[in-house]
């Protein structure tokens, strides 16, 4: 007889399957992935009411286990305001929005029901994952403060203190910063937000660029006047921010941010309306656009599954 031990079973050294989703105002992104930054399979597709839209979240949840097996953790990063922190009853709702149908509907439970094997799941507002994306794999990597602002539908920002997302009560809503009236230099008065009077997303996300100026803001040319007061809003954002959190670096995300020059707008800006009162890094590195485009916030949902393990 052999003295050999018996062999024990071979563990398996394959990584974790993780699931993100991007639950933007406009559309969500669904992912599933081993490396945050490599997804294996992903899909894009409108936010429309709360039913249809998780449906779809469910479908491509149940494909993408049958493709490349069972889910081991799934990050969500959602447009707010939103029930983010886990020890709440309401954990996973969405808050107040003027968004019709979702005020009060719980995205995680959702989810969780619809799945067959429901996965242990953390749930963040969309600028939160897009700061962590962006901290881990992108422009903030090797800084200790990292600032993200995103403009797009609405507008959120998001702080990130040594690896650590900042919270309080809620969670940091600066769309709705209180923000100076510049629309008065361009003969204007647009403010686009339901609940104050003038606010930081009031007067700068989409919404009301298109009011403001009749169109779009992807339609307005690159030398349009428009770009000037968007500018100037972004600059106070980004000033009010420093005064607060004082970051090594600010981001500047979403779809409006990414306009042509706009970036160089806002430094110019930022330069007029900080009056030479703080050190800071040049303008160029400390206002930035995402390394990640619009990548950001799907990877830093992957990342947040990541992280549960």
């Amino acid at each position: 007889m052999s003295d050999s031990p018996t062999p024990l079973p071979e563990e398996t050294t394959d990584p974790p399957l993780l699931a993100g989703i991007e639950a933007g105002g406009t559309k969500y992104v669904c992912a599933v992935a081993t490396d945050p930054t490599q997804p294996l399979l992903e899909e894009r597709f409108p936010t429309e009411d709360p039913e249809t839209t998780i449906a779809r979240v469910i479908e491509f949840f149940r494909n993408a286990s049958e493709q490349y097996g069972q889910i081991r953790s799934m990050g969500i990063g959602t447009f707010g305001p939103a029930d983010i922190h886990v020890n709440s009853p309401g954990y996973g709702s969405i808050l107040t929005t003027p968004k019709r149908g979702w005020a009060g509907f719980n995205v995680v439970n959702a989810i969780r029901d619809g799945l067959d094997f429901p996965p242990p799941i953390a749930f963040e507002t969309d600028v939160n994952a897009a700061v962590l994306g962006e901290a881990e794999y992108g422009a903030g990597r090797n800084h200790r403060f990292v600032a993200y602002i995103t403009v797009g539908t609405g507008i959120g920002a998001a702080y990130l203190h040594d690896g650590v997302l900042i919270h309080g009560r809620m969670h940091p809503e600066v769309g709705h910063m209180v923000m100076p009236d510049f629309d008065t230099d361009f003969g204007k008065d647009t403010n686009h937000c339901p609940f104050h009077e003038s606010c930081f997303e009031g007067r700068a996300a989409g919404p009301s660029i298109e009011a403001r100026w009749g169109t779009p803001g992807f339609e307005l040319p690159d030398d349009h006047e428009a770009w000037d007061l968007q500018a100037a809003y972004l600059a106070a954002g980004c000033m009010n921010l420093t005064a607060v959190w004082s970051p090594d670096i600010i981001l500047l995300g979403g779809g409006v941010s990414q306009k042509a020059g706009l970036i160089d707008r806002v430094r110019r800006e930022f330069e007029k309306q900080a009056g030479g009162y703080w050190s800071l890094p040049p303008l160029d590195l400390y206002l930035r656009t995402p390394e990640l485009d619009q990548n950001a916030g799907i990877v830093g949902a992957l990342t947040l599954a990541r992280r549960l393990l």
